[in-house]
């Protein structure tokens, strides 16, 4: 396991009152009849629910949100807007490009969380000015959300999967190298990117090796207990969706080295599930690190993949073979 302390630290109140929030749920599971029917492992409704409400463990999401974006519109200032392109017919789909000055540089992919629900691709241009500063270009993507789905996960995977092909088929047309196409992603971004990572492309006609790395930090790769926690009230699980779209049951289909990644504050859940895919990649044999921010909440994770000394920043660099711009 690695951490990394060269990162922007949490303010001191935001830390207090996410550990206060956190004793104050663990404090009611424990109070004599407080607790309910076991729902999943050791959790009952309640803090089953609570371990995928973000908010809960991390009560400081808006102020960190407001930084993305405004470090976002600052990126652009510095790097320039981005090469807007579509991959399908609808408006949504379509993707930014952050290009490098480098000629036939690799490719970065991002994947952006949101609990399935929320955000949009230019929030997230303070992600590609150190990828395209070192060297490589930076694509984020848009795509639906669960809610315009009517309730399904299977929309989005489906955009998110033939955005990445796009990505393959055009990646010269922007000075990209389409043998050398890496993706990063967050929270529920890698629930989809894990999905990525375990698609058997085959079936599009693609190299079964099409990604030559990925590091999905703070993701859900098995939807059982997601199922089971009120994510269900907005999303409409099925047996074939719990299946299909669980990275860790398809682990035979991972062809590329994968960095997972999760904070000691994210919630238990979300921490247990990093652990667990990460244990079951191990033991098929497949070429897997966990990293472990120290001190991190899970909107605070994605703020080291913005910082090229940032925990997942450098992860993601040395995976691709660069270094930061002096």
């Amino acid at each position: 396991m690695q951490h990394d302390d060269n990162t922007t630290r949490r303010p001191v109140l935001a830390a207090a009152g996410g550990a206060a929030v956190a004793a104050s749920g663990a404090a009611r599971a424990q109070q004599p009849g407080a607790k309910g029917p076991l729902v999943w492992l050791d959790m009952d409704q309640q803090a089953l629910d609570d371990a995928y409400d973000q908010m809960v463990y991390a009560p400081n999401r808006e102020q960190v949100a407001k930084r993305r974006v405004a470090n976002s519109d600052k990126a652009r200032a510095v790097i320039g807007t981005p090469e807007r392109a579509a991959y399908g017919a609808s408006e949504i789909e379509k993707l930014d490009i952050y290009r490098t000055k480098r000629a036939n540089a690799p490719v970065n992919i991002f994947v952006h969380g949101g609990a399935w629900r929320a955000n949009r691709a230019a929030d997230y241009a303070c992600l590609a000015e150190p990828f395209v500063t070192a060297g490589a270009h930076y694509v984020i993507l848009d795509f639906t959300n669960v809610d315009d789905a009517g309730g399904s996960l299977f929309p989005m995977i489906e955009q998110v999967l033939r955005a990445v092909g796009w990505v393959y088929k055009n990646a010269k047309s922007f000075g990209g190298d389409p043998n050398r196409l890496y993706l990063t992603s967050h929270s529920s971004g890698s629930h989809l990117g894990g999905c990525v990572v375990t698609h058997d492309w085959r079936k599009d006609n693609l190299p079964v090796d099409i990604l030559k790395g990925a590091v999905l930090s703070s993701g859900m790769y098995d939807l059982k207990p997601v199922r089971l926690s009120k994510r269900s009230k907005y999303v409409n699980f099925t047996d074939e969706m719990e299946e299909a779209l669980s990275a860790q049951r398809h682990i035979d289909r991972l062809n590329l080295p994968l960095i997972l990644a999760y904070g000691t504050y994210e919630t238990p859940e979300f921490q247990r599930q990093t652990r667990d895919f990460h244990q079951a990649v191990k033991a098929a044999g497949k070429p897997v690190e966990l990293l472990v921010g120290e001190g991190y909440n899970h909107f605070e994770m994605l703020e080291t993949l913005a910082n090229p000394y940032g925990l997942l920043g450098r992860a993601a660099l040395a995976q691709m073979g660069l270094t930061p711009a002096a």
